[in-house]
């Protein structure tokens, strides 16, 4: 009985490290480079890199989720921005800022657990402190809406700590005034 207490407090403790863990793992880039060119000129080879074209519109709302990003993620039972989130929202105020006609609506989102009170709740916090930020960096109040979406909309199936860390986030996406 006394070996089965150990087992299971070990176990526990295992789970409790486990569910630390806060933010979703990077997603490896699924665009394949294009093939090098070269070219031999007498004895040599000459091996040079192509240059590429983004076919990228910029001002749109592929530049802006491509080339900016549009989701910070958050700790458990938090709405402190840390050092990536504010790098994130650094880029997004420095993109808004280059395009100011473009509104946005900053949607707060939390993992299943908790009550949907609690979660509504948390998701607006978490949207007002990305809001706040923006606003902070020179983006007029005015240009951003936010909306707490609770535990409603995830954007990851699943009932792990991968799932839940995904999301635990804020989702600013572009509602008007993106190029086509």
């Amino acid at each position: 009985m006394h070996i089965l207490l150990k087992a299971s407090a070990a176990a526990a403790l295992l789970a409790a490290t486990a569910a630390c863990a806060s933010r979703p793992p990077p997603v490896a880039d699924p665009v394949t480079p294009p093939p090098v060119q070269e070219t031999v000129t007498g004895t040599e080879t000459v091996v040079t890199e192509p240059v590429q074209q983004s076919s990228i519109t910029p001002g749109s709302l592929e530049d802006f989720r491509v080339n900016v990003g549009e989701r910070v993620y958050f700790d458990l039972d938090q709405y402190r921005l840390d050092s990536d989130d504010q790098e994130i929202l650094k880029r997004q105020a420095a993109w808004l800022n280059a395009y100011p006609n473009v509104r946005v609506l900053v949607a707060g989102n939390a993992d299943e657990r908790g009550t949907r009170e609690y979660n509504l709740a948390l998701g607006e916090r978490r949207a007002s402190a990305a809001k706040d930020y923006l606003v902070s960096l020179g983006v007029s109040a005015s240009r951003i809406d936010t909306v707490s979406y609770g535990k409603e909309r995830p954007i990851a199936g699943g009932s792990n700590e991968q799932s839940w860390a995904m999301n635990r986030n804020a989702w600013t996406q572009i509602v008007s005034g993106a190029t086509s």
